[in-house]
């Protein structure tokens, strides 16, 4: 995969599809693919993101997912539409994107479940509005790709996205 610009654009020509919001997709789970893949949020506008002290993620296992405004401060990427990448599925894993980005916007809503990584989005007062696009990989290498582009990313910013905390 070439992908050069971290922007709806460069993903578009990478192969991403999708490009909902997240409130598009809270109501309509059926519009993402039943199929493994890679994941990438998105907030597209160019103002200085606002955060807010307590977000809407879930307490996974009785952890708090909120963290110091001034943490998310630091950790912003400016000029950097893309604020998160994931994965679902890897071969012999039964996660699909319709799966693992369900469960993503259930942990967003509040729910106790399962998806501690890219919890900051959560405290951006914009969240519902971010934009959710992906590419399916039913043959591939979900976290292959995943780790590639979080690298290429890396080389292009100097860090990685605002909500990716590892890789």
């Amino acid at each position: 995969m070439i992908l050069d610009q971290f922007d709806e654009q460069g993903l578009s020509q990478a192969g991403f599809t999708g490009f909902l919001t997240i409130a598009e997709l809270s109501s309509d789970r059926a519009r993402i693919p039943a199929v493994r893949g890679v994941y990438a949020v998105l907030r597209t506008v160019t103002s200085e993101p606002e955060f807010t002290q307590i977000g809407s993620g879930g307490h996974f296992k009785g952890k708090d997912p909120n963290v110091e405004i001034a943490d998310l401060q630091r950790n912003w990427v400016p000029g950097a539409q893309v604020v998160y990448i994931g994965k679902a599925g890897d071969p012999g894993r039964a996660a699909t994107l319709r799966s693992r980005l369900w469960q993503y916007l259930r942990f967003g809503e509040g729910a106790n479940v399962g998806h501690w990584g890219g919890r900051y989005i959560w405290q951006l007062a914009d969240r519902d509005s971010l934009i959710i696009a992906w590419n399916e990989m039913p043959d591939g290498v979900p976290s292959e790709l995943e780790s590639e582009l979080i690298g290429r990313f890396r080389g292009h910013f100097g860090e990685r996205p605002f909500a990716n905390l590892a890789k």
